[in-house]
């Protein structure tokens, strides 16, 4: 059984005018996205953590929180928790609490970020990118089994037979570890006994089977369970392959020149752009495209779950709202046909 989602990091986008939306209307359409996701058949939804003027969602467990109040099977999680520079007692408590109110479909997936803002933002250095990461991972692990927690490490106040509350109906909470493509994460997924996610941004998504091997051969060399993989893409759907590229490109294009920009990337080319459509991570085309795409990824890898990251940069609600459709009634259905032959 492969499961299906969808990821948005709350993209502040723009009105058919190309007028930046506020904040405030920006986190309503994300909530009227994930309704009409489960409206047409998706699994789950995730959120990703962001602090910074082109991301709206910050606390992505409060807009979760409004869209479990609207939906009723539409698992809810997060694309990724920055976890870093969190603290791993709060991230499970208001994690618990999402559980709650949404009876049980909260999830979370865990990451360092690609971004650095909330390092400063909240007094981390960054220095300590990878103790911050590890010994949190460690703290979280214990949090999760719902007993008494006995913990001590360098980057927080140590912990000796502590309660968290609330407890989960279920004893644990749902939660992945997300990885961009360093075999040093995929391990400590595997260490802690955490389901994968991998990040696959760019480059054609076969060369992670490696990843997905790693994987799972640490996990038994920890004496792990087996666990199961993930991958989250960007992917954008139209009614044809050229109606996608044509839509996709100059709302792409501002979101991926301004984090060149800031990370010494020449600009993005149209040629090259298209290139990471028909050969790269991008799942994006016709609904048959996008579909024959995701069904391939399934397969060279061998994973459980499908994640499309349907925002991109300015991205026109209205724009995102046809794609989630189309996902969800025509490519879905087709995927799973195909995986069937």
């Amino acid at each position: 059984m492969v499961e299906f989602g969808l990821d948005t990091f709350g993209d502040v986008t723009a009105d058919s005018h190309g007028q930046r939306l506020p904040y405030a209307e920006v986190i309503r359409n994300v909530v009227e996205q994930a309704v009409l996701a489960e409206k047409v058949g998706v699994d789950a939804f995730g959120l990703g953590e962001h602090h910074r003027d082109d991301f709206a969602v910050s606390s992505p467990e409060i807009v979760l929180a409004a869209i479990a109040a609207r939906t009723s099977t539409l698992r809810l999680g997060t694309a990724v928790t920055v976890l870093s520079s969190d603290d791993p007692v709060r991230v499970y408590e208001r994690f618990a609490t999402l559980d709650a109110v949404s009876n049980g479909r909260a999830e979370i997936t865990l990451g360092r970020g690609s971004f650095t803002e909330s390092f400063p933002l909240f007094g981390f250095d960054l220095h300590d990118y990878e103790k911050l990461f590890e010994e949190k991972a460690a703290l979280m692990a214990e949090l999760l089994k719902e007993g008494p927690v006995t913990w001590s490490g360098t980057v927080r106040p140590a912990l000796t037979d502590q309660q968290v509350y609330p407890k989960t109906a279920a004893g644990r909470i749902p939660t992945w570890i997300g990885v961009g493509g360093s075999p040093e994460s995929v391990v400590r997924a595997a260490k802690y006994g955490f389901p994968l996610v991998l990040a696959i941004i760019g480059g054609e998504p076969v060369r992670f089977a490696p990843y997905v091997e790693l994987f799972h051969h640490a996990l038994k060399e920890f004496g792990q369970p087996d666990q199961p993989v993930a991958v989250h893409c960007p992917g954008f759907i139209a009614d044809t392959d050229d109606e996608a590229v044509e839509t996709l490109w100059p709302h792409a294009r501002t979101m991926l020149n301004r984090i060149g920009r800031e990370r010494g990337w020449p600009p993005m080319a149209r040629d090259r752009f298209e290139h990471d459509i028909t050969e790269g991570a991008w799942h994006a085309g016709s609904p048959e495209t996008v579909a024959q795409k995701i069904a391939r990824t399934i397969k060279a890898l061998g994973i459980q779950r499908f994640d499309l990251k349907y925002s991109a940069g300015t991205l026109p609600h209205e724009q995102m709202m046809k794609s989630i459709e189309l996902y969800g009634t025509k490519v879905i259905p087709r995927v799973k046909e195909l995986l069937k032959s």
